[in-house]
């Protein structure tokens, strides 16, 4: 697969996931009567499942990061190419504001307008490291044992931490830049970005760090069991066929 493919996958697969995002936001505002906990439940509900759908579409093509810390945590680990990290974060950045865009126009929205909704504080912050953090070790730990499962693990988390955070879970430096952009129950000031963005690429470090050195003694334990069954199997081919001999000195 071509770089182009793989950034122009990211890039629609990002735009379609902030569409969900801000489109369900919005939708969930209007139809709640003023219920703040039914909005947020709308807006979790249909962005878990777009998620799904979103990465299931994407996946085999660009590996469907959608999300710089996932594409950067990626990269440190060894399992991406660090040359394709610019033009994937590019991808992504792009892809989130088509999507602020493309929900704004659907809702009769103004195509871009600062969001004046605050999401300041020490707790708030923390959430992204935590919400981050968490979303990183859900997709490492899958990836390794069930990479099937992935795209149904990072959307069942994702549903989960919009209710576990303070901050809703936005666990991705993309997706907030692009909220700051729409005035909506979705959006972030953008005062309030640097904060969240910081706090998820160190969530990302840590946990990317953290699993490096959880599977460093399996991978080691692996490496061992490969080479002693190596050993045994050249040893076995080395010694002389026993029943061929026996054979041999009958005759």
């Amino acid at each position: 697969m071509t770089s182009g493919r793989k950034f122009a996958a990211e890039c629609l697969g990002t735009a379609l996931l902030l569409a969900a995002v801000v489109g369900s936001g919005i939708m969930g505002e209007r139809l709640s009567g003023g219920n703040v906990a039914i909005a947020l439940l709308a807006n979790a509900i249909a962005t878990g499942a777009a998620l799904v759908a979103i990465i299931l579409a994407f996946g085999s093509i660009s590996g469907a990061h959608l999300n710089p810390a996932v594409t950067l945590g990626s990269a440190i680990e060894g399992s991406f190419s660090w040359r394709e990290v610019p033009g994937y974060i590019v991808a992504q950045m792009l892809g989130a504001l088509m999507g602020v865009a493309a929900a704004h126009f659907m809702f009769g929205e103004p195509v871009f307008t600062a969001s004046q909704h605050v999401r300041t504080g020490l707790p708030q912050v923390f959430s992204e490291f935590v919400a981050t953090f968490g979303l990183l070790s859900v997709i490492r730990g899958c990836a390794r044992t069930r990479s099937e499962m992935v795209p149904f693990a990072v959307a069942a988390y994702i549903t989960g931490a919009y209710w576990f955070t303070a901050s809703t879970s936005f666990a991705n430096p993309a997706v907030t830049l692009a909220r700051s952009m729409t005035n909506t129950f979705s959006g972030i000031r953008p005062i309030d970005v640097p904060g969240f963005v910081v706090a998820q690429f160190m969530g990302a470090l840590t946990a990317t760090l953290f699993w490096s050195w959880l599977l460093q003694g399996r991978n080691t334990a692996h490496v061992q069991q490969e080479t002693r069954s190596l050993s045994v199997h050249r040893q076995l081919s080395a010694e002389p066929d026993g029943g061929g001999t026996a054979a041999s000195d009958g005759e």
